[in-house]
């Protein structure tokens, strides 16, 4: 195979690796993630003209075997590093995975760019933003996200609370609790019960604390963060 390249080979696939990076970026940056716009596009301009290096070096200096592939394989195995930059861990919780996947795939795109390959890094592109921002949603609505979060529920009594009325209520916005802790009122203290609870994203806050609220003498509804 002609590895074959000039200057204006080169200018188209620098250009060609900028743009795709930017496309990438610029939905990771729309999500307000971590990695966003100028981080994709420095990483698949990068990739484009370490792969660029990689075939012109053989050809500039006139060698009969070039290995294109070493400085490829080297750029995939050091974008791990870069994309455990871009994952976070909040508690229970860990963001940036898909940012994390995503400079990956562009460097990939990069590579194949800078081998000239166009129609395949325009299928990747495509294929990306359905994965991206189509199945996103698909799954926002058949998967939602989960996260395990502090619920506490101060009553106006220092009665025993009516768990079953919380569980009722828990199951009508998707919420399940993975292990409560009820303190009876003593000494003039008012009772409180507190859940570890594991809550969809898209569950409205307001209208479970309402509901909640109108199962049961409740004084105040606190949900907070689990460390």
């Amino acid at each position: 195979m002609d590895y074959t390249i000039n200057d204006l080979d080169i200018i188209i696939r620098l250009c060609l690796g900028f743009i795709a990076g930017g496309i990438i970026g610029f939905e990771r940056s729309s999500r307000r993630q971590v990695a966003g716009l100028r981080t994709h596009i420095l990483i698949s301009l990068g990739a484009t003209s370490l792969m660029l290096l990689s075939i012109w070096l053989p050809q500039q200096y006139g060698l009969a075997r070039g290995d294109p592939g070493r400085i490829a394989a080297q750029v995939v195995s050091g974008m791990g590093f870069l994309g455990a930059g871009a994952i976070i861990r909040l508690g229970n919780n860990v963001r940036g995975l898909t940012t994390a996947a995503s400079l990956w795939l562009v460097a990939a795109i990069g590579l194949i760019i800078g081998a000239g390959m166009y129609l395949a890094a325009l299928a990747i592109i495509i294929l990306s933003l359905v994965a991206l921002v189509l199945m996103n949603r698909v799954e926002k609505k058949f998967f939602p996200e989960m996260q395990n979060k502090i619920l506490e529920v101060h009553y106006n009594h220092t009665a025993p609370p009516n768990i079953e009325n919380i569980e009722e209520v828990m199951k009508i916005f998707g919420i399940t609790y993975i292990s409560k802790n009820v303190n009876f009122g003593r000494e003039g203290k008012k009772t409180k019960v507190s859940f570890l609870i594991s809550i969809p994203n898209i569950a409205d806050i307001t209208r479970f604390a309402k509901a909640l609220k109108a199962s049961d003498k409740i004084n105040r509804i606190e949900i907070k963060e689990k460390f």
